[in-house]
């Protein structure tokens, strides 16, 4: 009877650090949301009809993030689907926006839960780069930045649009989100932009919701992050949500950035891309844009 006892503890220790070690690992599934022409709404840009016409009203993209005890990584697992197709350009709207809108397109990140730090992996001009960064609030705004323009892009005489004022607040408010209580969070930024030679305050504002029930730090935007592991992000004109979670072995190297990258510096990367989006606005007819929209933070 004894040794049947002592039999019967052993199975029960051993199934609970089973359990235990089951709920350090799995993956948790997100769907992203944009709408374009919502989000340059929120930014105070008028949209005539035939450039709402050459937007997509909506493109989802699902990604999938995979955890350990100590890392994660976080990337998207199959292509955008635009829901007005890729019909008069709206396609490749819809993904110039995912890839300068910050927070998806096809990069993949990885994340190292003992300092808050991560590791963006993308490509660009056919070479693979990693860029170093942390977990942050950013001071740019919800959204990235859209400017109404023309006129002369190198023109230094013009005084660079100010930085937004950025203001946290927590609220009571609480939901369930795949069985985890998360707490809301709200982002507001106010930013002064001319339209129309016009000065107008534009205040934008996204809702966090977040839990530290998962015993780790985490967001699908790596710039919209304040505490916990953040499950969905609302914004105007986008979203980020926890779909599904299932507990499950996860390999270290799907969570371990690729090692065969190049390393590019924030300031290197911005400075790239203000290059791109340069020969973009010289290359089009007539020169310079009237949407500009870039999700450098």
């Amino acid at each position: 009877m004894k040794k049947i006892f002592i039999a019967l503890i052993g199975a029960m220790s051993i199934a609970a650090v089973a359990n235990a070690q089951k709920k350090t690992s799995g993956a948790i599934q997100f769907e992203n949301t944009i709408d374009p022409a919502a989000m340059a709404s929120a930014s105070g840009i008028q949209l005539t009809d035939q450039m709402k016409a050459r937007m997509p009203s909506s493109s989802k993209t699902n990604f999938e993030l995979l955890f350990t005890a100590t890392n994660a990584s976080y990337m998207p697992v199959e292509e955008t689907e635009d829901s007005n197709g890729a019909g008069g350009g709206g396609g490749g709207m819809g993904r110039m926006m995912m890839r300068f809108g910050g927070g998806g397109g096809n990069r993949e990140y990885y994340y190292t839960f003992a300092d808050k730090s991560l590791v963006e992996v993308f490509d660009l001009n056919d070479t693979t780069y990693y860029m170093p960064s942390k977990l942050t609030l950013s001071t740019s705004g919800p959204i990235g930045s859209f400017r109404m323009g023309g006129g002369n892009p190198n023109d230094t005489t013009k005084a660079k649009p100010a930085a937004p004022t950025i203001e946290v607040v927590k609220t009571d408010s609480t939901k369930q989100i795949l069985g985890f209580t998360c707490h809301q969070a709200i982002v507001r930024s106010t930013r002064a932009i001319k339209i129309l030679d016009m000065d107008k305050n534009v205040v934008e504002e996204t809702k966090i919701w977040y839990t530290k029930d998962l015993g780790f730090d985490f967001s699908p935007n790596p710039n919209m992050w304040t505490e916990g592991a953040v499950l969905a992000i609302e914004g105007r004109g986008n979203s980020s949500i926890a779909k599904s979670i299932e507990y499950r072995n996860v390999s270290s190297k799907d969570v371990t950035a690729p090692k065969k990258a190049k390393l590019i510096t924030p300031e290197e990367y911005k400075t790239k891309m203000e290059n791109m989006m340069k020969r973009f606005r010289q290359n089009r007819p007539g020169g310079g844009g009237q949407i500009r929209a870039f999700g450098m933070n």
